[in-house]
């Protein structure tokens, strides 16, 4: 059984005391596929490390996080730029909009997004996408662009049914995580009328752990609980879920 983290934040300050111990758990569990995601320019030593460590396993994206989107942003977009034309990346993300933590920088997310949405076109990479409060904002976008060039992962999906379906409509699948095993998640009162092929596996650690775990450190091999949680919902086997989930990561990101 072969299961992919298609959203997780190996580099980061919480794994490095243990990060090792961490990649080896995940792995003996199945997760052998993790793809990474940027958050700004700060971190992508520590990407292009992992990268190096777990050349098999370790899948990095590029990009700016909408969070990360402050004064002065144009530098870290040219990052990302120079960044795509120097190394492989099998992503533009995570990008979008986020207006949980602050609005007052909306109008330079939304172009930060925009701008990031046409290198993936450019570079024909997917998009993964982040959205905290910013489902209509997000969308108008993504009506704007629009297209076959369009394509990608809504990362850690929390809309309704109706949402769930435009964001399909956009050729995006649907990252699921920790949030669908939460009592108020409500995202698994409606997921078995998504067809499992719009759906992919992730857990954003250190973020979003799932029950029994939730408001502690997330981990890659917690998404065996993830796992678990879907197939109770599409009442298929665990191991059709990962091999399901798995293959539908290879049509997004071509690997």
């Amino acid at each position: 059984m072969i299961i992919t983290d298609t959203h997780t934040h190996l580099y980061s300050e919480a794994f490095d005391e243990d990060r090792a111990r961490v990649m080896e758990k995940a792995m003996d569990l199945g997760v052998k596929r993790f793809f990474v995601p940027a958050i700004d320019s700060s971190y992508t030593q520590n990407m292009l490390t992992l990268r190096n460590k777990y050349p098999e396993n370790v899948f990095l994206m590029m990009g700016l996080h909408p969070t990360h989107v402050k004064e002065g942003f144009e530098q870290e977009l040219e990052h990302v730029e120079q960044m795509l034309g120097q190394h492989q990346f099998y992503a533009v993300g995570e990008i979008g909009i986020d207006l949980y933590w602050d609005k007052s920088f909306l109008r330079q997310q939304q172009e930060a997004f925009r701008y990031q949405i046409r290198l993936a076109k450019q570079y024909k990479l997917p998009i993964v996408i982040h959205c905290r409060e910013a489902f209509d904002e997000i969308f108008e976008i993504l009506e704007e662009e629009k297209g076959d060039g369009l394509y990608g992962i809504f990362h850690c999906f929390t809309g309704d049914l109706e949402q769930a379906h435009r964001a399909i409509s956009y050729n995006m699948k649907l990252g699921i995580g920790g949030v669908v095993t939460f009592k108020n998640g409500k995202i698994d009162t409606f997921l078995d009328e998504i067809n499992i092929k719009h759906i992919v596996l992730e857990t954003d650690a250190p973020y979003l752990a799932p029950a029994p775990y939730r408001g502690k450190r997330n981990e890659s091999a917690y998404i065996i609980h993830v796992l678990e949680k879907l197939a109770g919902i599409y009442k298929r086997s665990k191991a059709e879920i990962a091999a399901v989930t798995t293959q539908n990561s290879k049509e997004v990101f071509g690997i």
